[in-house]
């Protein structure tokens, strides 16, 4: 006699029948890359682990990872190998794979250390970043709109395309901000918040939200899953709109600057004296 146990029942009742979906409906497997933090590495210790391990709490679910850098063949050698599940990071618009509803909104953002002048800059088109030495990692949007108010003759370039196991361009450009070697850089936003608030002192993050020359640099986050993982996506569409306060929490605790639809910085809740 079958007996189904009752968050198991719950959860088929919710998001219907994940048996021809996923690998194995009683485990949580999580395509990441063993060595991008603040997202995620393969010791735990990223923010993607961290929500990993909330998913699969709540789903009563024992988790296990599909380890792969996060480069060329990201999702092809783990989604689509049917290795994992789900991508627990995914930018809304993209098309390579299927993507839930946002759980953050987040944006690129211009790090500066305190003193230089620069503290109050909100956006490239600030005359005080004219003729100063500012860092960008190649290929990214934010590219566009330094291009477009002339911030590239005096820019330096990071690699976008890296082994994330071996190297890493965020942690290099604010080693380089620190230094003193160039004066600010554009990161993305979790790369930004996490890494500015661990330098020696802590470098300024201020989200470029005022942009109007170039792209919008502010993205919707969710998670990818396969085309044809439909359940499987409005359970997870469940998971983030039943946990969106421990979600944010998370990614808080990293430096993750968060935003809101009308680009307001989301903060913590102020504790109870």
């Amino acid at each position: 006699m079958s007996f189904v146990a009752g968050p198991a029942r719950a959860q088929m009742r919710e998001g219907g029948d994940l048996s021809i979906e996923l690998i194995d409906p009683d485990v949580l497997r999580v395509c990441a890359d063993p060595r991008n933090l603040p997202l995620s590495n393969d010791q735990g210790e990223g923010y993607e682990n961290k929500l990993a391990e909330l998913l699969a709490l709540r789903l009563h679910k024992r988790l296990a990872y599909t380890y792969f850098p996060q480069a060329t063949g990201f999702f092809r050698m783990t989604l689509g190998a049917h290795r994992c599940d789900v991508v627990m990071g995914y930018p809304q618009g993209d098309d390579l794979v299927q993507g839930t509803n946002p759980y953050m909104r987040t944006a690129y953002a211009l790090v500066t250390s305190g003193g230089g002048g620069l503290d109050d800059v909100v956006t490239l088109g600030d005359s005080r970043l004219r003729e100063r030495h500012i860092g960008i990692v190649a290929g990214t949007p934010p590219a566009t709109n330094m291009a477009a108010n002339g911030l590239m003759t005096n820019a330096r370039p990071y690699a976008l395309m890296i082994d994330t196991r071996i190297d890493s361009s965020a942690a290099a450009m604010i080693k380089d901000i620190t230094a003193g070697t160039i004066d600010a850089g554009v990161l993305w936003g979790p790369m930004a918040g996490y890494y500015a608030q661990r330098a020696s002192p802590p470098l300024h993050v201020a989200p470029l939200v005022r942009e109007t020359s170039g792209p919008r640099l502010a993205y919707r986050i969710g998670m990818g899953v396969r085309a044809a993982d439909q359940n499987w996506k409005r359970l997870l569409n469940s998971f983030i709109r039943d946990n969106q306060a421990e979600i944010n929490a998370i990614l808080l605790g990293y430096g993750v600057p968060l935003l809101d639809e009308y680009d307001q910085p989301i903060v913590a809740p102020a504790k109870a004296p």
